[in-house]
């Protein structure tokens, strides 16, 4: 099956708003085994609308559309469809009411224009809506051209989700016309994109016509995504397995999770496991890995707190870190960064330190330590040790990958001893 995405919303166009929900639907409906054919931001106008829709339906029998099923006066996606289809507008009575205890559970009066919440073209299904008050629409014809399939979803991106997953997902399942396709992601961190190629090197014995890897970099390492398609599924599997042994064999040390696994929450399960307790000393990072370990539910498990010891005095009196040392080598260094892993191991009472101290930037670069410098320290009762990683000119990337690099220390050394200790 093919699909054309418009996502719709002037917002999209000026670049007031990121267009995640195509990224998303993108690949949700790629790993269904649905070609996306073409994705397009458009205004919240009528005549553009309906120019899509006449496009898309010569070429697909999918379209997906998010955004302008608000109740301003700007909001057009419904009125736009019903017109498209010849399908008269009427109010559903039972979602009215929806929306109005909606209102009513916040201590809030319904303006009068949020009823158009509540209009459904006649023939469309209503997808119901768990976390907003704006109804997706399902809609399945023929004509002289063949099938059409329509899904109107919200554009805010958690309300798009929801009701895509519930049910839009299930409907296009249940059709026997999707590619048969299975995709499996490896992700890898510590290691960038080119370099990460070079390592698993050449791969031709195994990629043909049915079988693709691509290499997905992100913050926290790069993802590989193997695909196989064409087939039927046990052989896909079973190419998709031995590419996977390959790659693992090549490049299997920055390997740490597959499909919607986080280095966060490996990391947690590994410590978990292991029954041991971990406590950051954040300077360059002001927080972000204490963050990142605490997003995963029951990180208290593990996680005891944190130092964020951005001014050096924090760093002498809590941390314990030589004052000396701070005028000698200066915060940027590697023995400030193992004192201060050193240091937080000690003052909260944690089996494992970790620490970053580095110039996230764009100023307090020099030539000796430039911009993106980071020392990441690590302490346990039995090692201490500290890297320098050179990273990137932009603050806000340097803070995700500095803290990366401090939760890959820490599993990297507890792989080490593992394998030191089998």
């Amino acid at each position: 099956m093919r699909a054309h995405l418009l996502t719709i919303g002037d917002e999209l166009l000026i670049g007031q708003t990121t267009n995640t929900n195509a990224a998303w639907l993108g690949e949700r409906l790629s790993l269904m085994g649905v070609r996306v054919d073409r994705v397009v931001a458009m205004p919240d106008e009528d005549e553009a609308i309906r120019a899509e829709l006449d496009r898309a339906y010569a070429e697909a029998p999918l379209v997906v559309t998010t955004g302008g099923l608000g109740p301003t006066h700007d909001d057009v996606t419904k009125t736009v469809v019903a017109d498209y289809f010849e399908r008269p507008l009427h109010t559903d009575e039972e979602l009215l009411a929806r929306v109005r205890r909606y209102y009513e559970r916040r201590d809030r009066d319904m303006p009068e224009e949020v009823a158009t919440l509540a209009q459904v073209p006649e023939g469309f299904a209503l997808l119901e809506n768990p976390v907003g008050t704006a109804a997706g629409l399902w809609y399945a014809d023929t004509n002289d051209h063949g099938e059409r399939l329509l899904a109107v979803l919200p554009g805010v991106p958690q309300e798009m989700k929801s009701i895509f997953s519930a049910a839009v997902q299930p409907r296009l399942e249940a059709r026997a016309d999707l590619q048969d396709v299975k995709h499996r992601t490896l992700l890898t961190t510590g290691i960038g994109e080119s370099d990460l190629q070079a390592t698993i090197g050449d791969l031709s014995p195994w990629l043909d016509d049915h079988l693709h890897l691509a290499y997905l970099p992100s913050t926290s390492g790069v993802r590989l995504r193997i695909t196989a398609h064409g087939t039927n599924s046990e052989d896909a599997r079973a190419r998709i397995d031995s590419l996977e042994a390959v790659l693992r064999e090549r490049a299997g040390r920055y390997i740490f999770g597959t499909g919607d696994d986080t280095l966060e929450g490996v990391l947690g399960t590994m410590l978990r496991e292991r029954g041991l307790t971990v406590a950051t000393a954040e300077s360059a990072t002001g927080g972000l890995i204490g963050h990142r370990l605490t997003n995963e539910s029951g990180s208290s498990d593990y996680y005891l707190g944190s130092v964020v010891s951005y001014a050096n005095t924090v760093k002498v009196h809590q941390l314990g870190v030589s004052a000396h040392d701070l005028r000698e080598h200066g915060a940027v260094s590697e023995p400030v960064a193992r004192q201060m892993a050193r240091g937080v191991r000690s003052a909260i009472g944690a089996d494992i330190g970790v620490s970053t101290t580095g110039i996230a930037g764009p100023t307090g670069g020099t030539e000796e330590k430039p911009v993106g410098t980071v020392w990441v320290g690590y302490a346990d009762a039995e090692t201490e040790h500290a890297r320098r990683l050179h990273l990137t000119q932009d603050r806000h990337l340097n803070k995700e990958l500095f803290a990366t690099s401090a939760l890959d220390m820490i599993r990297r050394q507890l792989r080490r001893k593992e394998a030191n200790n089998p």
